[in-house]
C-alpha cells in the first residue's frame, strides 16, 4: 500500500452461534462488486484438534476463547490492513470428508472479520472500524445449529443439543452477550435482516466512493 493510498475500511460482525451472521454477510457480500470486500473468518483460526479443550465428559469444546489462534488472526487481519495478501489453512473441523485448501485473501477496500470472538480479544477488537452484531432469539438460533451441524459437520440432535447447553449456551452468556452493548450496529435477525442490510450497504456504499474521490 502506498503512502497516499487509504488503508482498507475494516467491519467486524459477530453475534451468538447460529444468529445467521453467515448468510447475512454473504448477502452482504453480494451487494458489492468482488474487487471491493474481503472477508476473513474466525473459523479458520481454530486451534489443532489435540489442543481443543474437552469438557467433564471427555468432548471438545469448540466454543472458548481459548481454542482460537487469536494472536495468528490478528496478525493476518493487520497485514490486511497494510495490503499485503494472506495465505491460510481451511480448517475442517476433523471433518474426513473434507480437504483442507489453502485459502488466499486480498487486501480490498473493505475487510470482513468474522467470528464469536472478535470483540472479545483485544488484538484484534482494536483493528475493527465498525463493529456489527448480528442478533436471534434463542430458540430461532438453535433450530438454526441443529441443521448447520448436521449438514456441515455431521452431528446427529443428540450431539447438537449436548454442545448447545454444554458449550454453546454457557459462552454466549459470558464472552458474547456482554459485548453486544459495543456494537456500532445491531441487526436482528429472528426472521429477515432487509432493513439492517439496507443501512450497512448504503453506509459501506458511501464509504467506498470517498475513497475514490
Amino acid at each position: 500500500m502506498s503512502q497516499h493510498e487509504k488503508p482498507p475500511y475494516i467491519i467486524g460482525i459477530t453475534g451468538g452461534s447460529a444468529s445467521g451472521k453467515t448468510f447475512f454477510m454473504k448477502t452482504l457480500i453480494d451487494s458489492f462488486a468482488k474487487e471491493d470486500i474481503c472477508r476473513i473468518s474466525q473459523d479458520n483460526y481454530y486451534r489443532p484438534i489435540h489442543e481443543i479443550p474437552k469438557d467433564e465428559n471427555g468432548i471438545e469444546n469448540f466454543d472458548l476463547p481459548e481454542t482460537i489462534d487469536h494472536f495468528l488472526f490478528a496478525e493476518h487481519i493487520a497485514i490486511l490492513r497494510a495490503g499485503r495478501e494472506v495465505y491460510q489453512k481451511e480448517y475442517t473441523f476433523n471433518n474426513p470428508l473434507l480437504k483442507p485448501e489453502i485459502l488466499v485473501f486480498e487486501p480490498r477496500p473493505i475487510i470482513i472479520v468474522e467470528g464469536i470472538f472478535v470483540f472479545y480479544f483485544p488484538e484484534i477488537a482494536r483493528l475493527i472500524d465498525l463493529k456489527v452484531f448480528v442478533d436471534a432469539k434463542e430458540h430461532v438460533k438453535i433450530k438454526r445449529r441443529i441443521i448447520r451441524d448436521n449438514n456441515e459437520r455431521g452431528y446427529d440432535l443428540d450431539d447438537v443439543l449436548y454442545r448447545w447447553e454444554h458449550h454453546v449456551a454457557p459462552t454466549y452468556d459470558k464472552f458474547i452477550g456482554p459485548l453486544r452493548s459495543e456494537a456500532d450496529i445491531i441487526i436482528n435477525n429472528n426472521s429477515r435482516f432487509d432493513v439492517g442490510l439496507e443501512v450497512l450497504t448504503a453506509f459501506l456504499t458511501k464509504k467506498l466512493e470517498e475513497r475514490r474521490a
